[in-house]
């Protein structure tokens, strides 16, 4: 898919602030440090349009990325790190819940995880969350390239049964570094929209 145009709407913590408008909208989570920035970067070919960086847990407001003038990306805060306090993750937690339970453009949520680890008890619990309000699933397993070809098959097998994926939901490998997997993450994120 070509992009053409991409542009950063509104950083929202809370309901009030989501753009008001009928497109639909693809959610991307993740740890944090998974590789989220970079997946956002590589798939809308934008060198820094998401921010990456190297202190985990920098995104901390639900991003809308609104990307060919007809959907949006929506960057939410990564999950699962340590140094954040006790009463912020609180906040996360509440903003988050909120979105994914209460908005009808959700259309996917495309969950990153790390092709060379085994899913953490986080990355469960956030896909039992999604499954529990009945949102897609996509699940994009980064760092593609840092795999061996012959050990891909068995590390998409551990996702597959740590997660406990549904037979709808597909694992897409892929590599922000050398952009293998992009067309296909494109085409399945694209069948769950009208555009």
């Amino acid at each position: 898919m070509k992009v053409n145009s991409v542009e950063l709407v509104i950083s929202a913590v809370k309901e009030q602030q989501y753009p008001n408008d009928p497109f639909p909208e693809i959610a991307l989570a993740g740890r944090s440090n998974v590789g989220k920035s970079s997946f956002i970067n590589r798939m809308i070919q934008r060198k820094s349009m998401a921010r990456t960086s190297a202190k985990p847990g920098k995104t901390q407001t639900l991003n809308f990325y609104f990307i060919n003038e007809n959907f949006y990306f929506v960057d939410v805060p990564g999950y699962g790190y340590a140094k954040v306090s006790k009463k912020e993750r609180e906040k996360w937690g509440t903003m988050m819940e909120t979105y994914f339970s209460s908005r009808e453009e959700l259309k996917l949520t495309v969950l990153i995880v790390d092709l060379r680890h085994k899913p953490t008890e986080d990355d469960f619990l956030m896909y039992d969350f999604l499954k529990y309000y009945d949102i897609p699933v996509l699940i994009i397993a980064t760092k593609m390239d840092k795999v061996p070809k012959s050990k891909r098959q068995k590390q998409l097998k551990v996702i597959s049964e740590t997660l406990d994926i549904e037979p709808e939901d597909r694992i897409v490998p892929f590599s922000a570094e050398s952009g293998e997997g992009k067309e296909e993450a494109w085409k399945a994120i694209r069948s769950y929209m009208n555009v």
